[in-house]
């Protein structure tokens, strides 16, 4: 069994990486293969929309496009068995280097919405913003192109 950690904290002693770590220890413990992969640590970008990864026959459908340093982490997470993230919460939501970790897709339809929790992510943002700037209001939209 292989089980990869991903820290989305800055800090790589702190509350964050030692709950991760504890956690790893614990499938080391069941005979896991075991790694923390610190995200601040990596140079990316996360999702450029180029829908490489959604042109259907080309040679990037289904991954990330993208070669950058998260390329060799988005590999190794497809022959794992588990995968534990953990971020502290900032501003009512994961840190950013966490969620330009994106190891989902782009694209989703207004009716998969609730079950993404995408409502509840754009109402937490949307209280954020109004608390930082006053009254705020979001817009999505579900449209892309056909490919």
């Amino acid at each position: 069994m292989k089980v990869i950690a991903i820290n989305g904290n800055p800090r790589k002693k702190w509350n964050t990486a030692t709950m991760l770590e504890k956690a790893l220890e614990g499938a080391a413990s069941e005979g896991a293969e075991t790694e923390l992969i610190h995200l601040y640590d990596l140079n990316f970008k996360g999702c450029t929309s180029c829908f490489a990864c959604k042109l259907k026959d080309g040679k990037s459908y289904g991954k990330c496009a993208m070669k950058d340093e998260l390329t060799h982490v988005l590999e190794k997470l497809r022959d794992v068995d588990a995968v534990i993230l953990g971020s502290p919460i900032y501003l009512g939501n994961c840190t950013g280097e966490m969620r330009s970790f994106n190891i989902y897709t782009m694209g989703a339809k207004d009716e998969n919405f609730d079950v993404y929790g995408l409502h509840k992510v754009f109402e937490l943002n949307e209280g954020v913003a109004t608390r930082i700037f006053g009254y705020s209001e979001s817009l999505y939209s579900t449209q892309q192109f056909p490919f």
